[in-house]
């Protein structure tokens, strides 16, 4: 859809809804609430689109240069080319963005098996992903001054990649998950050894942001059903945000965010309050949505330059904020106002930020497709987890 067709759809809705007829009899002292509008579904992700997704994480997946490496160096040999400190997750420029690229590649290879790029994609992860390799990623890990390398964004994403390796049935899915699986053990570790030592909660728009890496952690932790990690994570949740009201979402965006600290809290507890106390916290954490407040939060971020890797991040929080948006919006009850807000907003963030995933700027395209292909593939639906029922524990 062009800009303009939004623009004009945007307009069509917004008449019809001011040109709605009076009504000819007196309103009754109780009126009943209207039905909500129906929800715009997204563009559905087709087998051609998933193709150009693909394209764009296989030219980086193997590429070596440019790289922004995080190391830690303790003596001159730790000086090593990409490939040789990170051989699993030295592409897509950082060792995150190579991490969720290759997540991106196994889930459109599971909804696509017959994507044109499957046999290359089968290639990369069977390389990258080898024992091998993972067992050098995982030792990085362990030295012991590297507690704070991809903490817990990288942490994060790559448990998400091992929980989406598990949803596959193929025998090469099974052979990156059980290869995967030591360094998700160690990052699972450590998340069990940080988080009780965290005794502030992390509210930024970057890479640091606490609630994602909650958010993600518990997904993987429902999906293997590691309850000693779960519990944890739910805990930690509340204990950081379980009492925060009026949040001043006012001050979004800052200027390099590819993430809502407001939002990413929002789409962590829907994940961990059971339905009704979530509806009560959400409604006191933003209390001004169902007015439309506050309009910076609600409305498409300005990207300015999409070659300059720091100002392109605003293209990844209009991702993020509709997927955030959409999830939350989705776990409140139906007439609950603020989530026709919610899903209208929600809804336009994606619109124009699905037109920007391709720009010619690697600086961009090295990772926003990962976050095109979550918008388009996670359900809309509320998570399914059993995290109720470790609140309850975790509060008795």
């Amino acid at each position: 859809m062009t800009r303009a067709a939004r623009v004009a759809l945007l307009a069509i809705s917004i008449g019809a809804l001011s040109c709605s007829p009076a009504p000819s009899v007196p309103q009754p002292a109780a009126p009943v609430p209207s039905p909500p509008k129906p929800v715009a579904e997204l563009p559905a992700l087709t087998e051609v689109s998933a193709s150009n997704f693909a394209q764009l994480t296989l030219k980086c997946v193997q590429k070596k240069y440019p790289n922004q490496p995080g190391l830690i160096l303790d003596q001159p040999s730790d000086v090593l080319p990409p490939e040789k400190a990170h051989p699993s997750f030295y592409g897509c420029y950082d060792w995150h963005s190579s991490v969720h690229g290759h997540w991106m590649l196994a889930r459109l290879l599971r909804m696509f098996p017959s994507l044109p790029e499957a046999p290359q994609i089968k290639k990369a992860l069977t390389e990258n992903l080898s024992a091998k390799n993972i067992a050098i990623e995982a030792a990085y890990f362990n030295r012991p001054d590297t507690k704070a390398f991809e903490r817990t964004y990288g942490w994060a994403w790559t448990l998400k990649l091992a929980e989406e390796l598990r949803l596959s049935s193929t025998l090469e899915a099974k052979a990156w998950s059980a290869n995967l699986k030591p360094l998700a053990d160690t990052l699972a570790a450590r998340y069990l050894d940080f988080l009780p030592k965290q005794v502030y909660p992390i509210r930024t728009g970057l890479h640091p942001n606490t609630a994602f890496g909650l958010a993600f952690a518990l997904d993987y932790a429902n999906a293997v059903n590691d309850a000693k990690l779960k519990e944890l994570l739910v805990s930690r949740s509340t204990d950081y945000f379980g009492k925060d009201t009026d949040y001043p979402a006012k001050l979004e965006p800052g200027g390099s965010d590819f993430l809502s600290p407001a939002l990413a809290e929002a789409d962590l507890m829907h994940r961990v309050l059971p339905a009704d106390r979530f509806a009560k916290w959400f409604r006191a954490f933003l209390p001004g949505i169902a007015k439309g407040e506050p309009k910076n939060l609600l409305g498409i971020a300005i990207v300015s330059d999409r070659s300059d890797p720091q100002l392109g991040h605003l293209d990844g929080l209009n991702l993020s904020r509709a997927w955030g948006m959409r999830h939350i919006a989705a776990a409140l009850p139906a007439d609950d106002p603020a989530r026709a807000v919610l899903e209208e907003s929600g809804y336009t963030h994606a619109v124009d930020a699905l037109q920007h995933v391709a720009t010619g700027h690697y600086e961009g395209e090295h990772w926003l497709g990962s976050f095109a292909v979550y918008l388009l593939t996670e359900s809309r639906a509320t998570h399914v987890t059993e995290a109720a029922t470790a609140l309850d524990r975790a509060t008795k």
